[in-house]
């Protein structure tokens, strides 16, 4: 898998990832590049300095110099997640994303949930985009720094979550608008899919629905924007 970008190769570095190669565009000499070839050498991570137009055969034009090869992304379990929660002594907050297929969307939501605290996100094996580059572009580095677990079945997931006394509730219209719905304690959000939303076997496993006020005449959000609203209701109301 390939990783471009300043934020995003450097953020794969200081998280440890496995990598195999780091290109750079030679002559580049501001803080940021020296800060970042310094780390990779201190980790001792071959370097190779290669013409723009080399990087750009390789990916699109916005690798800001930087690419780096690295393994394909390593899943964490489900038990990882409530690990750091319990490791950090706060209240699980989990992230679950049902059928999410646009990894511009996907990349987004990862980048809103590590900035929001979230220890975790899980999506499911089947019908959903995986990590991969655009979703690492996306995420601008975040995906480095964020639990994810694949998981087969999201429906006996969430049974698993709510044995731990974790409340799970789906982002969907109809509901109880979202600042009226007490959202402290342990919690997963569900976020549905782009074109259908949350599929209605989920929507019957959680404990209730959540809604976004709409004043204007579209009736829906983008399921990035949506879900980053919700993620930061949690983050208000938690203070």
């Amino acid at each position: 898998m390939l990783i471009e970008g300043k934020n995003s190769v450097w953020e794969a570095l200081k998280s440890g990832a496995t990598i195999h190669k780091l290109l750079i565009q030679n002559n580049l000499t501001d803080s940021t590049s020296n800060e970042i070839i310094k780390l990779a050498k201190s980790k001792g991570i071959r370097i190779d300095f290669v013409a723009r137009d080399v990087l750009d055969k390789k990916t699109t034009n916005r690798h800001q110099g930087f690419i780096c090869e690295v393994t394909d992304y390593k899943y964490a379990e489900v038990e990882d997640i409530l690990n750091l929660a319990k490791n950090k002594n706060e209240d699980p907050f989990i992230l679950i994303l049902d059928k999410i297929e646009d990894p511009h969307n996907f990349g987004a939501l990862i980048r809103t949930a590590e900035c929001a605290g979230v220890h975790g996100i899980i999506i499911p094996e089947h019908r959903a985009t995986p990590v991969n580059d655009t979703v690492v572009k996306t995420s601008a580095g975040a995906v480095s720094n964020m639990m994810i677990a694949r998981v087969a079945n999201i429906n006996n997931t969430i049974e698993i979550l709510k044995k731990q006394n974790i409340w799970i509730y789906c982002l969907e219209v109809g509901g109880e608008e979202i600042t009226k719905t007490n959202l402290k304690g342990a919690i997963a959000i569900v976020v549905g899919s782009e074109g259908n939303g949350v599929s209605r076997l989920t929507k019957e496993k959680c404990d209730g629905i959540i809604s976004i006020k709409l004043n204007g005449k579209i009736n829906s959000l983008n399921a990035s924007v949506a879900g980053a609203i919700a993620m930061y209701e949690v983050v208000r109301q938690r203070g």
